[in-house]
C-alpha cells in the first residue's frame, strides 16, 4: 500500500507542478484566457497562481510543510473553480458540460490535497 501512496503522491504533485510550469510557459494565453474570463489583473492572476501551483505541488513532492502546501493548493482550486469554470453562465451544452468537468474536478482535487497533511504529516 506504500507503494501506491508513494506513486499517487507523486503522480499528484506532478500534476500541479506541470501545471504551475504552463502558467509561466504559456503566460500569454493563459492571460488572454483569464482576461476573457474577467479576472481581474490577469497577468498578475496567471503568475501569482503559477507560482501557488508550483509552491504546492513541491511542498507535496518533498514532504515540506505539507500543510501549508495544501492550504495553498486548496486557494488557487476553488477560486479558480468559481473564477473560470463558471458552468452556470454557460449557454452552450458541450461547453457547459465541460466546464462542469472541470469546476467539479478541481473542487475534488481541493478536496484531496486538504486531506493530505493527514497522510503525509
Amino acid at each position: 500500500m506504500q507503494t501506491l501512496a508513494a506513486v499517487g503522491q507523486i503522480v499528484l504533485s506532478l500534476y500541479f507542478l506541470y501545471n504551475g510550469a504552463n502558467h509561466f510557459l504559456n503566460f500569454k494565453g493563459l492571460t488572454a484566457y483569464a482576461a476573457a474570463k474577467e479576472v481581474p489583473f490577469p497577468g498578475a492572476a496567471v503568475a501569482v497562481s503559477g507560482l501557488m501551483l508550483l509552491a504546492g505541488g513541491l511542498s507535496l513532492l518533498l514532504e515540506y510543510q505539507v500543510a501549508a502546501g495544501s492550504v495553498i493548493l486548496a486557494l488557487f482550486l476553488v477560486p479558480t473553480s468559481f473564477l473560470m469554470h463558471n458552468f452556470w453562465a454557460v449557454e452552450d451544452e458541450a461547453a457547459r458540460a465541460g466546464e462542469l468537468a472541470h469546476f467539479l474536478k478541481n473542487i475534488a482535487l481541493a478536496a484531496a490535497v486538504l486531506q493530505l497533511p493527514s497522510v503525509l504529516g
